[in-house]
């Protein structure tokens, strides 16, 4: 098995680590592990690319790859240059410093990047590690999801299928904020909402007098409903979403067409 990884924490990031490891084990010896990583970290940009301006790479090592663009432009490298002469069979993007449940999801560069290889046809999984009080002081916060990620992703090519031509399906998997042999298990989840929970704006002023504007997050232990992602994540389960690029809202199409009929 051939799998490009990205991130978007960044190259250096030690998820990304994590990541690889992963990625080596479900590729085996006969395998190959592929990582086009940007060179900064890029949270927070969900699924743009550099549409107006180019992209450096540069090789960092064999098989590694650092760009200086978004996880996107991250698969775009990979697919379009990188491994042009043999594309991947799978694209896994994380793992990343903190969950992208709930909300989250719609702002995650993680998630960016896999729904771009997704759009690309590829089956793609993004791998995020949930960020609470029982593991953020752990020698290793990542310990879940290198314990159990490979396994997981096991479980979802397992149960996959390609579509019919229509989006593709990947997979939004978080790990909860505790030490792996607290893991309770795995469940499916539908993304989940954090009421009252929105990002927001600080304002402060530097030294020099100008002002500027912090984008502050939620309390990521606020309320989901009953059987979302982030409720069975802050309950000891690591979750799996399966997701599309369609944003249309289906259930609103009739009673939107019987309003201009």
């Amino acid at each position: 098995m051939r799998i490009l990884i990205t991130n978007d924490d960044g190259i250096n990031a030690p998820g990304l680590a994590v990541l690889r490891r992963i990625a080596e084990e479900l590729a085996g010896p006969d395998g190959e592990v592929w990582t086009v990583a940007p060179a900064f970290e890029q949270s927070g940009v969900a699924h743009c690319i550099s549409y107006t301006e180019p992209t450096m790479i540069a090789q960092m090592g064999p098989r590694v790859f650092a760009a200086e663009g978004s996880p996107a432009d991250c698969v775009l490298a990979g697919l379009y240059d990188v491994m042009q002469d043999s594309p991947p069979d799978l694209v896994l993007s994380g793992v990343n410093r903190g969950n992208n449940s709930a909300e989250n999801a719609l702002y995650s560069g993680t998630l960016g990047g896999a729904m771009e290889a997704a759009l690309q046809g590829l089956t793609a999984i993004a791998l995020s590690q949930y960020y609470g009080p029982d593991n953020a002081q752990q020698e290793d916060p990542f310990e879940a999801s290198a314990v159990h990620g490979a396994d997981v992703v096991r479980r979802i090519l397992a149960s996959h299928t390609k579509g019919d031509g229509s989006y593709e399906l990947f997979y939004n998997v978080n790990f909860p904020p505790v030490p792996a042999a607290a893991v309770k298990g795995t469940r499916i989840a539908p993304q989940g909402r954090r009421e009252k929970t929105n990002f927001s704006v600080e304002p402060f002023l530097s030294p020099s007098g100008r002002r500027f504007l912090w984008v502050r997050g939620g309390d990521q232990r606020a309320a989901t409903a009953a059987g979302s992602d982030a409720a069975l994540n802050l309950d000891g389960y690591t979750t799996v979403t399966p997701m599309r690029a369609d944003l249309t809202d289906h259930a609103a199409l009739s009673a939107l067409k019987g309003a201009f009929e």
